[in-house]
């Protein structure tokens, strides 16, 4: 399979040293500052709608961090039971191995709780509410019908997406409200971990199947994508309404369908073209097809 080193093992002692309790990196004196944007301008993309206001395109900016955490909360919703039957499937196994899968749930849990708390600050004092797509328990179920190998497939995607929107994005941007970029440094400090426990965990659920399943689990990988698109469209017309709201500006219909429009393609970037592309992700899958790898990558320039 790929080359790399990971191991249960090592991975459960590095997740158990950097361990964080959520009450240390959240409430208290630690408070978003809303006078600063929360997102990287190569994930939020508001500076190409020109017809927006400084003022108005850090509202936006805002808008799209409040996005980004609740949908990262959306992904730990069915991260966590696939995890859970996983670790069900294994737990007469190597010990290192059902540690390690148990911590990686517990992880999960945390961050659900943690971008729960994010949500609460954010809501409180905004000033207007944002929608968001959902409910969570359905975009679950429905990502959890696939074949297990083709969520692995997506989770593997999410966790190596989280560590080049951090490293690439957010790390070295000083103009970023610091408390925000506190909450993705140490959610990407944790995803860092997952990324090969979830290496180990494709690996483990393609060795078993032929080449027929392992088609089905690219083919249902890549319908989960386009499930996850349309969800993205209809976030960035939630977007616009919320983006209305906040300012109290009423858009032209041209400028509606450009914001609509930039920002949707935004959120493909971030959430899809960002994974997709990842040189690691790409890696496990040209190991386990070649003819997979080059189906990802051959969709992957819609999402970017």
């Amino acid at each position: 399979m790929h080359a790399h080193s990971y191991s249960y093992q090592d991975t459960l002692a590095t997740s158990q040293k950097i361990n964080w309790r959520i009450e240390d990196i959240i409430g208290g004196d630690k408070q978003l500052d809303f006078a600063r944007p929360f997102m990287p301008e190569t994930m939020a993309r508001v500076e190409p709608l020109s017809f927006l206001k400084p003022s108005e395109r850090i509202v936006l900016n805002q808008i799209r961090g409040y996005g980004y955490l609740s949908t990262f909360g959306l992904s730990e919703e069915f991260i966590l039971p696939f995890i859970m039957d996983h670790a069900r499937d294994v737990v007469t196994g190597d010990d290192w191995q059902i540690r390690a899968l148990l911590q990686f749930a517990g992880e999960e849990a945390k961050h659900i709780h943690l971008f729960k708390r994010f949500c609460e600050e954010f809501e409180d004092n905004f000033g207007s509410d944002c929608q968001i797509i959902g409910p969570s328990e359905d975009i679950a179920k429905a990502i959890l019908s696939h074949p297990p190998l083709s969520v692995a497939l997506l989770i593997l995607h999410i966790e190596w997406m989280t560590q080049s929107h951090y490293l690439d994005s957010v790390k070295d941007d000083r103009g970023l409200d610091a408390q925000f970029k506190s909450l993705l440094r140490h959610h990407w400090m944790e995803e860092a971990q997952h990324a090969k426990l979830d290496t180990l965990i494709v690996e483990r659920l393609a060795a078993s199947k032929d080449a027929a399943g392992i088609a089905e689990a690219f083919d249902g990988y890549m319908s989960i994508g386009a499930f996850l698109d349309s969800g993205l469209g209809q976030q960035a017309k939630f977007d616009l309404e919320s983006f209305q709201l906040a300012t109290g500006r009423s858009l032209s219909r041209d400028e509606s369908e450009t914001f609509v429009s930039v920002q949707h393609q935004a959120l493909r970037w971030t959430f899809i073209g960002s994974g997709m592309t990842h040189q690691n992700f790409l890696g496990t899958l040209g190991q386990i097809s070649p003819e997979g790898r080059k189906q990802v990558e051959k969709a992957a320039p819609t999402f970017c």
